[in-house]
């Protein structure tokens, strides 16, 4: 017989609970306004690390493709050209093949966008939410220059693929599978999720890691160099991200060649070809403020709240007793 009682606790459930409210104070207090955007969409993310989940409106001849939503952020920027000033969401999102310790396929996120931001002032509030829910210390502030010298001896904007390859090997991490194919980014994420990542925010402060390779900018702005970064940041707390925030890139002709630049090597990796998001490319023609973004993970929040060891523990029912 199925298991049909919640995997987390009823205290865990309860502080669950309690965390939901103090952020929405958080917010209010500030004069952040809630918003609910669709869950459903005709368009999805193209990024090449996140696989949507699918399905189709039958009421429709033919019928329409749609997706579930991996992230509030493309109707989130409608909104923000349209308008409305600071703004958060608490909603559920939905990625394919995400199953673990840390993962499950429908999961919690935070996102929040402040017009009038970069990402350095979005990081100054971020810190203080994590340290009015998690009770701790400021925020440690590292770039991600700093992190690769200390923790790889390499310099993340100027060594090469070989390079890289060469200190992941010598750190003990260069037998992984495919690992002729990996690239410059290939190689430096390599060396983040398996050297470096592990070690951060393992004093129980939180660590802010900003201003990444221009590579890997997604959809953030790009500050001319040398060397040249994309002003985005993530935050680690006991050797796991917990968010992930940009400086908004603003130019819509810019965001649609990244758009089809990710779905050219989608294709060349045997990926689904999804459709661009026409309309945030539009709202990002007609005006979108400056302002900075970030998505937080709620389920991760708690987990580091709790001390829990699985997602499982401070979520009612995950994927195995949805």
């Amino acid at each position: 017989m199925a298991d049909w009682r919640p995997s987390a606790s009823l205290s865990a459930l309860r502080r669950r609970a309690e965390v939901l409210a103090r952020i929405r104070r958080f917010f209010e207090y500030r004069g952040v306004m809630e918003v609910d955007t669709p869950v459903l969409s005709v368009a999805t993310a193209t990024d090449l690390h996140v696989a949507s989940f699918s399905t189709c409106d039958q009421g429709t001849t033919p019928y329409l493709p749609l997706y579930l939503h991996t992230s509030p952020e493309f109707p989130m920027k409608r909104l923000l050209a349209a308008g409305t000033g600071p703004i958060y969401q608490i909603c559920k999102v939905f990625r394919s093949g995400e199953r673990g310790r840390w993962h499950n396929p429908e999961f919690t996120l935070l996102e929040w966008y402040r017009p009038g931001f970069d990402h350095h002032a979005l990081m100054d509030e971020m810190d203080t939410l994590l340290a009015e829910i998690l009770d701790c210390s400021p925020a440690v502030r590292l770039s991600y220059a700093e992190i690769f010298l200390q923790n790889a001896g390499a310099d993340p904007h100027q060594a090469s693929a070989a390079e890289l390859r060469e200190r992941a090997v010598l750190l003990g991490i260069g037998e992984v599978p495919h690992r002729d194919s990996l690239d410059r980014d290939g190689w430096l994420d390599l060396l983040l999720t398996h050297r470096i990542a592990p070690t951060l925010g393992q004093d129980g402060r939180p660590t802010f890691v900003y201003d990444y390779p221009a590579s890997q900018a997604a959809l953030a702005q790009i500050r001319p160099g040398p060397p040249a970064v994309a002003e985005r940041f993530e935050v680690y707390l006991g050797g796991v991200e917990l968010a992930n925030g940009f400086h908004e890139l603003r130019d819509s002709q810019e965001q649609r060649q990244r758009f089809e630049a990710d779905r050219t090597h989608r294709s060349q990796l045997g990926l689904p070809r999804v459709p661009l998001d026409e309309r945030l490319l539009d709202a990002l023609d007609y005006g979108l403020p400056g302002c900075a973004g970030v998505a937080l993970g709620i389920d991760r929040l708690l987990m580091a709240i709790i001390g829990a060891t699985t997602i499982d523990e401070v979520m009612a029912f995950p994927l195995d007793r949805a």
